[in-house]
């Protein structure tokens, strides 16, 4: 991975002109180095992200726009705009959209790791992506899907 450069990357646009749709949401990359790894997402209502765990990394939320239900280690929490959303390694979170109207924020990772190469990976899969092949995929880049409730 090249180290970060100087730079400003513009309103709209992600680095290297990405974009990428992961499972109806739609991510923009703005910084990626080894230490860190930053991202604007958009979640229209009824997107998600199932709880999971990232057992290398920190990862944060600065909600923009819109109220994000958070499940944080089986605690449930609403985050709306100027909220900062912390998620240490190690600990389960899942992130929902239950709102009406779309959800804009900006997400950033320390470190690295994998992330950005997972991403890629999930790139236009769908919504109706197969769960399991999300979770394969997903592991292999150091995210691990929890299971839903009902198969605990």
């Amino acid at each position: 991975m090249t180290p970060m450069t100087a730079g400003i990357t513009p309103a709209g646009e992600g680095i290297e002109g990405v974009r990428w749709n992961i499972l109806g949401q739609i991510y923009i990359p703005k910084q990626l180095s080894e230490n860190s790894l930053s991202w604007h997402a958009t979640f229209p209502p009824g997107t998600f992200v199932p709880p999971h765990i990232h057992p290398t990394q920190d990862e944060f939320l600065y909600i923009l726009q819109g109220q994000l239900t958070a499940e944080l280690d089986g605690q449930v929490s609403v985050a709306g705009p100027g909220d900062t959303i912390r998620l240490p390694m190690g600990q389960p979170h899942g992130l929902f959209n239950r709102s009406d109207a779309d959800v804009k924020c900006l997400f950033w990772v320390s470190p690295a790791r994998r992330l950005y190469d997972l991403f890629w990976a999930l790139h236009n899969l769908g919504p109706q992506a197969d769960p399991a092949e999300v979770v394969a995929i997903s592991a292999k880049h150091e995210v691990d899907f929890l299971p839903p409730p009902d198969a605990e």
